[in-house]
C-alpha cells in the first residue's frame, strides 16, 4: 500500500479519537501524574481513553503493523510499517482549558515517518503531510502548507513549549538562540510546529522529546518545505532535542549557535 491508501484510514483514527476526547475537554477531570521526578507529567481519562480507541481500529484493520503509543506503551515495533500515536500532545494545556493540544497520528515504514497528522478536535483543525506536501483542513476551508523565508536568525520567530522543561546546560544554550532572534515566545507542544509548517513561526527549539511528541510532525513540516533534525543535525523521529526550521538557512546558523 502506498502512503495515499493510508490517509482515509488515518482520518477515521483522527475522527474516533476527537469524538473520545471532547465530551472530557473543560470538564473535572481526574487527573495522574506520571512523572517519576519533580517535573509534573499529568495524564487524564481522555489520553488513555483515545489511545485505547485508536489502537483498536488498528488492530482491527492491520493486524500486522506495529503500535508505538504514550499511554500503553510498544507492541510489534519491528514490523515494516508501524503507528505512533499520542493522543493528546500537551496535556497540561488540555487541563488547563487551552485549545493549545492536539492528537498526533504517525505512520512509519521501516522506521523512517511517512506520514503524519496533527488534529485539534476542539477547534476542528487538521495539519498532514507526506514530506512531499503537507495540507491544513479546518474552519476556513483546505489549503496547501507553505513555510516562510527567513534568511536569519535576527529576522526570526521562535518558539519552545518552556525552557523550564530543559536541563540547566540545555536552558544556556537555548538561550543563545533566544538573545539572537527577533522575537522568541513560549507554549504551543504540537501547535508550534503546525504554525511553522504554515509559514507564521520561523524555528522551534525543544529538547527531552519522545519520539510520539516529534514524529507526526516530521512529515508536515518536511511536506511544507521546511527542515526538522536533533540539535546535531540528525534525525529526529527518535525524540531528544529537536530543532525545526522553515528555512534551511536560519535551521544552520541555528544549529551552529546550538553546537558552539
Amino acid at each position: 500500500m502506498t502512503v495515499i491508501d493510508f490517509s482515509a484510514f488515518i482520518g477515521r483514527l483522527a475522527t474516533a479519537s476527537g469524538e473520545t476526547i471532547l465530551p472530557f475537554f473543560r470538564t473535572s477531570l481526574s487527573i495522574d501524574d506520571k512523572s517519576k521526578t519533580r517535573e509534573f507529567d499529568p495524564v487524564t481519562e481522555a489520553d488513555r481513553a483515545a489511545e485505547a480507541v485508536m489502537r483498536r481500529l488498528i488492530k482491527a484493520n492491520f493486524p500486522q503493523h506495529g503500535i508505538v503509543g504514550e499511554e500503553f506503551g510498544n507492541e510489534r515495533e519491528d514490523a515494516d510499517y508501524v503507528w505512533v500515536l499520542d493522543p493528546i500532545d500537551g496535556t497540561k494545556s488540555f487541563i488547563g482549558g487551552f485549545p493549545i493540544w492536539g492528537t498526533l497520528i504517525a505512520l512509519l515504514h521501516k522506521g523512517a515517518p511517512v506520514y503524519g497528522m496533527m488534529h485539534q478536535p476542539f477547534i476542528g483543525e487538521r495539519f498532514s503531510g507526506d514530506n512531499g506536501s503537507a495540507t491544513y483542513n479546518g474552519p476556513s476551508g483546505e489549503r496547501r502548507l507553505q513555510v516562510r523565508r527567513c534568511a536569519s536568525l535576527s529576522e526570526a520567530t521562535t518558539y519552545t513549549t518552556s525552557p523550564l522543561l530543559m536541563n540547566e546546560r540545555d536552558r544556556a544554550i537555548f538561550s543563545r538562540i533566544e538573545k539572537g532572534a527577533r522575537l522568541s515566545r513560549y507554549g504551543g507542544d504540537c501547535y508550534s510546529y503546525c504554525m511553522l509548517a504554515a509559514g507564521h513561526v520561523d524555528l522551534v527549539v525543544e529538547t527531552e522529546l519522545k519520539p510520539y511528541d516529534i514524529a507526526a510532525l516530521i512529515p508536515i513540516v518536511t511536506g511544507a518545505g521546511g527542515v526538522v533534525t536533533t540539535w546535531e543535525g540528525k534525525p529526529a523521529q527518535g525524540g531528544g532535542r529537536i530543532l525545526a526550521a522553515g528555512d534551511a538557512r536560519v535551521h544552520e546558523e541555528a544549529l551552529k549557535l546550538l553546537n558552539g
